[in-house]
């Protein structure tokens, strides 16, 4: 599958982008500074450049050609929320509106666990969370992409276990060399399309947990 990596920088993105790259995949490494392609060039795995504060039409040219997506960027703590409205929200929607433009079919999103659910959302960081509200919310009803949202728990940099939990969760972690695991494995399995998959880590394996989708 040729798949295009939107963050690809960040921790879930280079994570993701090694392992898809490593199954066969032909991976883009969608990257915001020059600087950023280094790693990517020595795990041989092409480089994009990409402006979410852009227009959908400019990304959609770049997109064009793929028959995947995957939207692992975010502004960062580092940022205000400014940046969190144009990115994580706004930017999100841009790739979106790019992928359709662009005929891309399958669209993953990493959002964040119980984004959906206000009275569940961190009161420290409560725009972000309403960013991966709206943002969520235009992915299952405002486009006609086939989706999967991954929704994780608190991200940690444990060493992958290769097992997840997703259902009866009331908080928790995860590696977040799972959560790639998680978006690879949902990729592969037709049952996560236009599902909203919560995710902590567990006891069963993580092809296993998506069959229930």
């Amino acid at each position: 599958m040729k798949v295009f990596v939107i963050g690809a920088n960040g921790h879930v993105g280079r994570l993701t982008s090694q392992l898809l790259s490593e199954r066969g995949n032909e991976v883009v490494a969608g990257i915001r500074k020059p600087e950023q392609a280094a790693f990517f060039e020595d795990h041989d795995i092409k480089t994009a450049h990409v402006d979410l504060l852009g227009s959908p039409e400019e990304l959609a040219v770049t997109l064009d050609g793929f028959e995947a997506v995957i939207f692992t960027a975010g502004s960062g703590g580092k940022t205000g929320d400014d940046m969190t409205l144009m990115v994580d929200l706004d930017g999100a929607v841009k790739s979106m509106q790019a992928a359709q433009i662009a005929g891309v079919k399958r669209y993953v999103m990493v959002s964040a666990l119980w984004a959906e659910n206000r009275n569940r959302w961190n009161k420290t960081i409560r725009p972000y969370y309403a960013a991966k509200f709206y943002a969520d919310d235009w992915l299952r009803h405002r486009t006609n992409l086939t989706y999967t949202i991954v929704e994780p728990g608190t991200l940690t940099f444990d060493q992958g276990t290769g097992k997840i939990s997703t259902d009866g969760i009331e908080g928790g972690s995860i590696a977040r060399e799972d959560v790639a695991s998680t978006i690879a494995a949902a990729l592969e399995q037709p049952q996560t399309s236009n599902k909203t998959i919560p995710i902590i880590t567990g006891e069963t394996p993580i092809s296993e947990a998506l069959k229930n989708f």
